[in-house]
């Protein structure tokens, strides 16, 4: 018998498994033993523990969802004011973890399944929701009725750089991702300037949706 306390570390094993068997195929064409075998356990051990590949591959996704999540929370109760929180949300975005070459393709790889998945596509409109509600949180108090026209705009920034990253033909660091985005938000904030009594901000958290 497994050792108590071993399935949850093999069961992060075989997430961490899935998204880099996923990221080096750049598709979800990969079999549950290719994946078992990456984390160094038996199929028999993925199937008893996740059933299918397709129960493995959405646990995937929401492991990279949480800790998404838990990033945002963290970096957004550090952020003092309104234009801090919408730096913090661009940072977390394109985080090492998040923006390496093997998630990169990851993700791709879940947009293409959410033509055929109900619960892919769940999954990543929930991120896109909680993506725009927290680019929201700071930018309604500082352009009023323009913040969502902004917020969709750096959304899709941010979106099209992990495209761009995943064709490497031309991928661009951390540093000049966060930047172009940064840019793009800065230039929208200059002609749209603080409006009377929207200067309050809001409190921290990736779970506004």
């Amino acid at each position: 018998m497994p050792k108590i306390g071993m399935e949850p570390l093999r069961r992060k094993a075989l997430v961490d498994a899935a998204l880099k068997t996923i990221g080096h195929h750049g598709s979800l064409s990969v079999t549950m033993s290719e994946i078992a075998r990456e984390a160094g356990v038996s199929a028999a051990l993925a199937h008893h523990y996740f059933g299918s590949k397709d129960q493995l591959l959405i646990e995937t996704i929401r492991s990279l969802l949480r800790q998404l999540k838990a990033d945002a929370v963290l970096a957004l109760a550090e952020a003092q004011t309104p234009r801090e929180r919408i730096s913090a949300v661009i940072r977390i975005s394109f985080q090492a973890d998040q923006f390496a070459s093997d998630v990169v393709a990851a993700w791709l790889a879940f947009y293409s399944e959410a033509q055929r998945s109900e619960e892919v596509r769940r999954l990543l409109a929930l991120y896109a929701r909680r993506l725009h509600s927290n680019l929201m949180s700071g930018l309604r108090p500082l352009c009023g009725p323009e913040a969502g026209r902004i917020a969709d705009g750096a959304a899709a920034m941010i979106d099209g750089l992990y495209i761009r990253q995943s064709l490497k033909a031309a991928p661009l660091s951390i540093d000049a991702s966060v930047a172009l985005v940064e840019d793009y938000v800065a230039g929208q904030l200059a002609s749209h300037p603080l409006l009377e009594g929207e200067g309050r901000t809001k409190g921290p958290g990736w779970g506004d949706a």
